[in-house]
Protein backbone atom coordinates (compact mmCIF):
# COMPACT_ATOMS: atom_id res chain seq x y z
CA UNK A 1 0.00 0.00 0.00
CA UNK A 2 2.72 2.63 0.66
CA UNK A 3 4.20 1.55 -2.63
CA UNK A 4 0.80 2.36 -4.13
CA UNK A 5 0.47 5.70 -2.16
CA UNK A 6 3.96 6.99 -3.33
CA UNK A 7 3.44 6.25 -6.82
CA UNK A 8 -0.19 8.40 -6.80
CA UNK A 9 -0.19 11.17 -9.65
CA UNK A 10 2.58 9.45 -11.81
CA UNK A 11 2.08 8.38 -14.90
CA UNK A 12 2.44 5.01 -15.34
CA UNK A 13 2.58 4.49 -19.18
CA UNK A 14 0.92 4.65 -22.57
CA UNK A 15 -0.32 1.76 -24.20
CA UNK A 16 0.03 0.95 -27.97
CA UNK A 17 -2.02 2.74 -30.48
CA UNK A 18 -5.43 1.56 -32.14
CA UNK A 19 -6.85 1.84 -35.28
CA UNK A 20 -10.44 2.66 -34.99
CA UNK A 21 -11.60 1.21 -38.84
CA UNK A 22 -15.02 1.29 -40.12
CA UNK A 23 -15.26 -2.61 -39.48
CA UNK A 24 -14.83 -2.38 -35.84
CA UNK A 25 -17.37 0.75 -35.63
CA UNK A 26 -19.77 -1.75 -37.63
CA UNK A 27 -19.26 -4.55 -35.88
CA UNK A 28 -19.82 -2.86 -32.49
CA UNK A 29 -23.30 -1.33 -33.81
CA UNK A 30 -24.14 -5.34 -34.66
CA UNK A 31 -23.48 -5.77 -31.14
CA UNK A 32 -24.93 -3.18 -29.08
CA UNK A 33 -27.63 -2.31 -32.25
CA UNK A 34 -26.81 1.55 -32.24
CA UNK A 35 -27.13 1.90 -35.88
CA UNK A 36 -27.21 5.74 -35.88
CA UNK A 37 -26.23 7.89 -39.10
CA UNK A 38 -23.01 9.37 -37.26
CA UNK A 39 -21.20 5.99 -37.18
CA UNK A 40 -22.25 4.91 -40.61
CA UNK A 41 -20.69 5.51 -43.79
CA UNK A 42 -22.44 7.19 -46.92
CA UNK A 43 -23.45 11.12 -48.04
CA UNK A 44 -25.04 11.45 -44.66
CA UNK A 45 -22.10 11.05 -41.93
CA UNK A 46 -19.87 13.10 -44.63
CA UNK A 47 -22.37 15.91 -44.65
CA UNK A 48 -22.98 15.64 -41.00
CA UNK A 49 -21.18 18.16 -38.37
CA UNK A 50 -18.12 15.78 -37.45
CA UNK A 51 -17.80 15.53 -41.54
CA UNK A 52 -17.14 11.67 -41.71
CA UNK A 53 -18.35 8.78 -39.34
CA UNK A 54 -17.77 8.69 -35.77
CA UNK A 55 -16.93 5.99 -33.27
CA UNK A 56 -19.44 5.35 -30.96
CA UNK A 57 -18.23 7.15 -27.25
CA UNK A 58 -19.07 3.44 -25.87
CA UNK A 59 -16.99 1.91 -28.04
CA UNK A 60 -14.43 3.97 -26.77
CA UNK A 61 -14.88 3.17 -23.79
CA UNK A 62 -15.16 -0.49 -24.31
CA UNK A 63 -11.45 -0.71 -25.25
CA UNK A 64 -10.26 0.71 -22.03
CA UNK A 65 -8.42 -2.74 -21.34
CA UNK A 66 -6.40 -2.92 -24.56
CA UNK A 67 -5.70 0.48 -24.90
CA UNK A 68 -3.84 0.34 -21.40
CA UNK A 69 -2.85 -3.49 -21.75
CA UNK A 70 0.90 -2.77 -22.69
CA UNK A 71 0.91 -0.10 -19.31
CA UNK A 72 2.78 -2.19 -16.06
CA UNK A 73 0.39 -1.95 -13.71
CA UNK A 74 0.28 0.07 -10.22
CA UNK A 75 0.84 -3.47 -7.92
CA UNK A 76 2.98 -5.99 -9.48
CA UNK A 77 2.03 -9.60 -8.01
CA UNK A 78 -1.35 -9.37 -7.38
CA UNK A 79 -2.82 -13.22 -7.19
CA UNK A 80 -5.89 -11.58 -9.08
CA UNK A 81 -6.72 -8.61 -10.50
CA UNK A 82 -10.60 -7.00 -11.34
CA UNK A 83 -12.26 -4.17 -13.32
CA UNK A 84 -14.22 -2.93 -10.47
CA UNK A 85 -16.23 -0.41 -12.37
CA UNK A 86 -15.95 3.45 -13.05
CA UNK A 87 -16.49 6.50 -11.31
CA UNK A 88 -16.21 9.17 -14.03
CA UNK A 89 -16.44 8.90 -17.43
CA UNK A 90 -16.65 12.07 -19.89
CA UNK A 91 -16.42 11.81 -23.61
CA UNK A 92 -14.43 14.82 -24.61
CA UNK A 93 -13.97 14.94 -28.76
CA UNK A 94 -15.53 12.80 -31.09
CA UNK A 95 -13.24 9.67 -32.77
CA UNK A 96 -13.41 9.84 -36.45
CA UNK A 97 -13.28 6.33 -38.28
CA UNK A 98 -9.58 6.04 -39.26
CA UNK A 99 -8.23 7.19 -36.15
CA UNK A 100 -5.89 5.66 -33.87
CA UNK A 101 -6.28 5.74 -29.92
CA UNK A 102 -4.22 5.00 -27.07
CA UNK A 103 -4.50 4.99 -23.52
CA UNK A 104 -2.62 7.09 -20.83
CA UNK A 105 -2.59 6.09 -17.03
CA UNK A 106 -2.10 7.89 -14.10
CA UNK A 107 -2.94 6.43 -10.47
CA UNK A 108 -5.02 9.21 -8.61
CA UNK A 109 -6.11 7.22 -5.47
CA UNK A 110 -5.39 4.03 -3.54
CA UNK A 111 -7.23 2.41 -0.82
CA UNK A 112 -7.13 -0.92 0.99
CA UNK A 113 -10.05 -2.76 0.41
CA UNK A 114 -10.50 -6.40 2.15
CA UNK A 115 -8.09 -8.69 0.56
CA UNK A 116 -6.19 -6.42 -1.12
CA UNK A 117 -5.99 -2.41 -2.80
CA UNK A 118 -8.67 -0.56 -5.27
CA UNK A 119 -6.55 1.77 -6.91
CA UNK A 120 -8.57 4.56 -9.45
CA UNK A 121 -6.70 5.47 -12.26
CA UNK A 122 -7.29 7.98 -14.25
CA UNK A 123 -7.35 7.18 -17.80
CA UNK A 124 -7.00 9.51 -21.05
CA UNK A 125 -8.02 8.01 -24.19
CA UNK A 126 -5.78 10.77 -26.63
CA UNK A 127 -6.30 10.27 -30.68
CA UNK A 128 -3.44 10.88 -32.67
CA UNK A 129 -3.03 14.43 -33.81
CA UNK A 130 -6.07 15.96 -31.76
CA UNK A 131 -4.78 18.17 -28.56
CA UNK A 132 -7.92 16.97 -26.80
CA UNK A 133 -8.92 13.94 -25.94
CA UNK A 134 -11.43 11.04 -26.70
CA UNK A 135 -12.26 10.62 -23.69
CA UNK A 136 -11.36 10.90 -19.35
CA UNK A 137 -11.86 8.11 -17.59
CA UNK A 138 -11.96 7.11 -13.71
CA UNK A 139 -11.54 3.22 -13.58
CA UNK A 140 -11.42 1.33 -10.26
CA UNK A 141 -9.01 -1.62 -10.53
CA UNK A 142 -8.84 -4.30 -7.61
CA UNK A 143 -5.51 -5.82 -6.96
CA UNK A 144 -6.06 -9.22 -4.70
CA UNK A 145 -2.81 -10.59 -2.98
Amino acid sequence: MEEAQGRLGKEMGVGDWMLIDQDRVDGFADITDDHQWIHQTGDRAEAGPFGGPIAHGFLTLSLLTPLTRSVPPLIEGARMVINYGLDRVRFITPVPVGSRVRGRVTPIEATEVDGGVQVKNQVTIEIEGVERPAAVVESLIRFYR
